[in-house]
């Protein structure tokens, strides 16, 4: 065979089309993985990003979490010279002096099932807190606040992190205010407008007066709540006129600092 034939049956030669149809496949996909295309890519990332950005401005509870109140958190736990409790023997300490007492579910407070009864526990005044918020809640909507979270140890809270890169810390500055078993988690999840305002309102009167110092969690949906022990002698004080801090006119917050 000459070589002119050779070259007129090349010429002539068409692929069958399933071939060209994977040929034109086979050039789509090295076009997106070619540099060229890192712009396209880039586009996309950016665009993710500005969602991102979105949804942090759409989403402005009360109480933003915040570095600043980490750092406040801990510094109320250093001024009552309160531990951060290490493991489970440390925490079975507490329990049997007294430090730390039990949380039980009432008419007005349930517990989220999934929490480990050993860890059903808090400080007193954190306690005390719980009891009056539920109350005047279930007077207000007739329905039970649940708790998600209460004390914790640092080796739980290292583990924790292991698998929620949210979670506060275990040491440091900015350590999660739940190792020192002042702190509960209240269930945000599910409550209309009007509960999650209800709320809110309680516990702004209660931060001016540098009580409680909230945070509304976004990943788990949960009012974070840490009680000075300051909350006890404030307390006594209601008794003289039992209502509760939604109650109390808007001009008394001016006192509060």
């Amino acid at each position: 065979m000459t070589q002119r034939s050779i070259t007129q049956r090349l010429q002539s030669f068409k692929p069958p089309r399933a071939l060209l149809a994977a040929l034109i496949m086979l050039a789509f996909f090295v076009a997106v993985a070619a540099p060229g295309t890192a712009f396209a890519l880039h586009r996309v990332d950016r665009r993710h990003r500005f969602l991102r950005h979105l949804r942090g401005i759409l989403w402005h509870p009360m109480f933003r979490p915040s570095h600043d109140s980490l750092i406040r958190q801990n510094e109320e736990i250093d001024r009552i010279d309160l531990p951060r409790i290490q493991d489970d023997a440390e925490l079975e300490a507490l329990k049997a002096s007294g430090a730390l007492v039990p949380i039980e579910e009432t008419e007005s407070l349930k517990i989220e099932r999934g929490l480990d009864p050993s860890r059903r526990f808090c400080r007193p005044w954190t306690r005390d807190f719980i009891t009056d918020l539920s109350e005047v809640y279930y007077r207000q909507f007739h329905a039970q606040i649940q708790v998600n979270s209460a004390v914790r140890t640092v080796k739980g809270q290292k583990k924790l992190r292991r698998h929620n890169r949210n979670a506060a810390p275990a040491d440091g500055d900015t350590a999660s205010s739940h190792l020192a078993g002042v702190t509960v988690d209240l269930q945000r999840r599910g409550l209309s407008k009007d509960e999650i305002r209800f709320i809110e309102r309680y516990l702004f009167y209660l931060n001016a007066l540098g009580l409680v110092e909230p945070e509304a969690e976004r990943r788990h949906w949960c009012f974070h709540v840490m009680v000075s022990d300051r909350y006890s002698d404030w307390r006594q004080t209601q008794t003289i006129f039992p209502r509760s801090p939604v109650e109390q006119p808007v001009t008394t917050l001016s006192a509060a600092n």
